[in-house]
C-alpha cells in the first residue's frame, strides 16, 4: 500500500489506472470506514482512501483542532483490508491558497436539519469532495449512510454537475448494542458510552410507531425529544422526513427518521429508514 501526501505524486501513481474507487474519510478510522473500503475494492482496479480533516466544514466553536489525527494506525487498518493507496494531504497541499471558490448546495436541502445547526457545513463538505474528485478522478466513490443528509446532498451534486462518478452508499454499521459506529464515539467516557445507544433506541421507537400506522408525526417527534431530554441529552432534532429530499413527508412517501443530540460534550447523529 502506498501512502501519498502530494497531489502530483498521487496523479503519477494513478495515471494508468482504468477505474479508481475512492473512499473519502477524515481519518480516525473505525470498522464502518473499513467496511466501505471492502465494499469499494471490487468496484475498481485500484482502491484509494483519502484522509483529510477538512477545516471548511467545521464552525469556529467546533472540534477541528481537537479532532483525532491517527494516520499511522489508520494506515495499518487500511492496509489490512487491502486498500491500495492512501492519499493524506496536508492542509497546505489541498488548500495552497484561501479556498474562495466554494460549492453552495441548494438551501432547501442544505439549510435544514444538520445544516440548520451547523451553518455552511455542507458547503465545506461539497467543496472538499468536489476537489477530491477532481484530484483523484474516481469512477466510483463510496460513502456511508450514517451521514444521511450528507450522502443525499453529495449524490445531488454529482448528478447536477454531471460528474462521471458512480455514487455507492454503504449501510450503517452498529455496535452490538445498536450504537452507530462513528469517529466521535471515541469522545465518550464509559458512562456516556453506556447511555449512547438510547439515540438509536429512540429512533427505533419512532419507526415502530410509524410501521404500526401512526401518522401523528409531530407527536412522535416531540415524544422522542422529551425521552432523550429526560435522560440528560440535549437533542437538536428527532425528525420524520421523506427519503428522497428530507422534506416534510406526505402520504405514501418512503420515510427516514433522523436524529441528532448531544450527550455531554459529544454530538451524535443517526438515522433509520422506515
Amino acid at each position: 500500500m502506498k501512502v501519498l501526501h502530494r497531489i502530483d505524486e498521487l496523479r503519477a501513481t494513478l495515471g494508468r489506472q482504468q477505474r479508481i474507487a475512492l473512499v473519502p474519510t477524515m481519518g480516525n478510522l473505525h470498522q464502518g470506514h473499513l467496511a466501505l473500503v471492502r465494499q469499494a475494492k471490487p468496484l475498481g482496479d485500484v482502491t484509494v482512501a483519502s484522509i483529510f480533516v477538512n477545516r471548511l466544514q467545521f464552525a469556529p466553536h467546533e472540534d477541528f483542532d481537537a479532532y483525532p489525527r491517527t494516520l499511522e494506525s489508520d494506515c495499518a487498518m487500511l492496509e489490512a483490508v487491502g486498500c491500495d493507496v492512501v492519499f493524506a494531504p496536508t492542509e497546505r497541499e489541498l488548500y495552497p491558497e484561501p479556498q474562495a471558490f466554494r460549492v453552495q448546495p441548494p438551501t432547501e436541502l442544505a439549510d435544514i436539519l444538520e445544516g440548520h445547526f451547523r451553518p455552511r457545513f455542507f458547503t465545506g463538505v461539497c467543496t472538499v469532495v468536489l476537489k477530491l474528485f477532481n484530484i483523484v478522478q474516481p469512477g466510483v466513490a463510496v460513502f456511508g449512510k450514517k451521514d444521511y443528509q450528507q450522502q443525499l446532498i453529495l449524490r445531488r451534486m454529482v448528478k447536477q454537475l454531471g460528474l462521471p462518478v458512480d455514487m455507492v452508499i454503504g449501510e450503517t454499521l452498529r455496535a452490538e448494542d445498536g450504537l452507530a459506529l462513528s469517529s466521535r464515539n471515541a469522545y465518550l467516557d464509559a458512562r456516556a458510552r453506556a447511555e449512547a445507544p438510547q439515540l438509536a433506541m429512540a429512533l427505533q421507537a419512532m419507526v415502530q410507531a410509524l410501521r404500526a400506522g401512526s401518522t401523528d408525526y409531530q407527536a412522535l417527534e416531540t415524544r422522542a425529544m422529551q425521552t432523550l431530554s429526560g435522560r440528560g441529552w440535549q437533542p437538536d432534532y428527532m425528525s420524520i422526513r421523506r427519503r428522497e429530499d428530507l422534506l416534510a413527508p406526505t402520504q405514501g412517501d418512503a420515510l427516514v427518521v433522523v436524529g441528532a443530540a448531544r450527550l455531554g460534550s459529544t454530538r451524535l447523529i443517526d438515522n433509520v429508514e422506515v
